[in-house]
């Protein structure tokens, strides 16, 4: 029997809090301008994507306690940019991530009530949690929780915020005019948690939602966080696009629900893509060399090698070799607020395979950090591309992609135009919305309160 087509699921990341914007570029945009958002997620809605994602960043990120200025910093807040561009789109899902260690669950959930009622069932979470305590300096509780604890607490309050969400069922609402009668049950929003984390009680004031809890993302890595996802999840934000990696990845995680009395579809799978698109293949690949030289500056490949090293490297050439000292296997980190410090858990075994490969390849620092750092997953021509998207998503790598191009705003228009219409043309991906809700783009079930779920329209 032959298996059945799968329809791929796109989405768009705002680029920003990353190096992977190209802001000096004379093309690209404001990254703090409504303007900016407001054409991005109009392209996207445009080009009928699932959803439009934002992340976030809590703490402008230091290098040697200084702002590291070769990268985006700033960010407005999250909620504020989705309930905004609620109102000026139709369909697109807005996607937020929001920290669990440094809120609250009542606070959270009110907001995301709330925007699920403002953009008619649109709202999504990416549950994230925070490992540093630098993150912390920035909170009244800042550095107070181990790092073997976090997912503990963001279990608990994801949980916590559930039991909000499910205090109202979703009709106790009458409005009755004639008798005057508002509220079929006097009770309801009614919560009471007690729990390691929390120990909260009262009134949830923000009725059910169009899509009763908002859509849950995760994006933990770890095998903690593939179990989470696994238990909680609606769907995840992965680092793997390409074949073989993306596979061994949606194997594992796809495996994992069983466990949790979930089937394969109750979690879908979108790693982060970036592109270089243009009208031939080797256009695009002297499109994705020229962006990645503009990314990786002399002074970025310098902090980046310091990412391992943890020394101040300022001094160096990064047109010239790497060092020829060791990383310092400290404590305390150089590098503050950034995730990629975490990638390096032997940081005298990744140097010595650095050397290793500069000296084989005769390549500057520059030239390590640029081909040994984070790539261009898609590069080629509008065929090319829909076709490698498509041979993905049908080999099981992944259930669609988040593309995070590298200018803001405009940087998704040239996909939208010329790859949008190939993958429809194919008949894996949706010419119209069909329902209203993000769960219904995604092939969700909306869970009814308790727990119980019904299948998407």
């Amino acid at each position: 029997m032959n298996k059945p087509t799968k329809q791929i699921h796109l989405a768009a990341h705002f680029p920003g809090v990353n190096n992977t914007t190209v802001w000096s570029d004379p093309r690209a945009g404001s990254h703090i301008e409504f303007s900016s958002f407001t054409h991005f997620a109009r392209t996207a809605e445009r080009a009928r994507f699932d959803f439009l994602f934002l992340a976030e960043g809590l703490r402008l990120r230091e290098q040697g306690g200084k702002i590291y200025d070769s990268d985006v910093v700033g960010r407005p807040d999250t909620f504020t940019v989705l309930a905004a561009l609620a109102a000026v789109t139709e369909h697109l899902g807005l996607t937020g991530t929001i920290n669990s260690t440094f809120n609250e669950p009542y606070e959270v959930a009110r907001q995301f009530a709330s925007l699920d009622h403002l953009s008619g069932g649109r709202a999504a979470w990416n549950v994230v949690t925070s490992w540093d305590a630098f993150t912390g300096e920035n909170f009244r509780r800042g550095g107070f929780l181990p790092r073997e604890e976090r997912y503990s607490r963001a279990k608990e309050f994801l949980a916590t915020a559930n039991e909000l969400f499910d205090s109202w069922h979703g009709d106790e609402i009458l409005a009755d005019q004639e008798t005057g009668r508002f509220l079929s049950d006097a009770k309801a929003g009614a919560f009471e948690h007690t729990g390691r984390h929390f120990d909260i009680h009262g009134r949830f004031n923000v009725p059910r939602s169009p899509q009763g809890r908002p859509v849950i993302f995760q994006a933990g890595d770890s095998d903690e966080g593939r179990e989470f996802a696994a238990a909680e999840a609606d769907a995840i934000f992965s680092r793997y696009g390409t074949l073989e990696a993306g596979r061994a990845f949606y194997t594992d995680v796809k495996n994992r629900l069983a466990t949790y009395g979930r089937d394969r579809d109750q979690l879908l799978i979108l790693p982060a893509a970036t592109f270089a698109l243009a009208d031939t293949d080797a256009e695009a690949e002297e499109l994705a060399h020229e962006v990645r030289r503009h990314q990786v500056s002399g002074a970025t490949a310098l902090k980046h090698l310091e990412f391992v090293w943890n020394r101040d490297l300022s001094a160096y050439d990064p047109d010239g070799p790497l060092p020829d000292i060791d990383p310092d296997i400290g404590e305390d980190h150089i590098s503050q607020g950034r995730a990629q410090v975490r990638m390096y858990r032997d940081p005298l075994a990744t140097a010595r395979e650095w050397r290793e490969l500069a000296a084989a390849n005769k390549w500057s620092i520059r030239d390590l950090v640029i081909h040994t750092g984070n790539r261009q997953n898609l590069v080629g021509s509008p065929a090319t591309i829909a076709r490698t998207i498509d041979g993905l998503v049908q080999a099981d790598a992944c259930d669609g992609f988040i593309l995070v191009p590298h200018l803001t705003p405009t940087g998704l228009d040239g996909f939208a135009d010329k790859v949008v219409p190939l993958l429809q043309e194919r008949g894996v991906f949706r010419t119209e919305y069909e329902g209203t809700t993000l769960r219904d783009h995604l092939g969700l079930s909306h869970p009814d309160r308790a727990g119980a779920e019904r299948v998407a329209s």
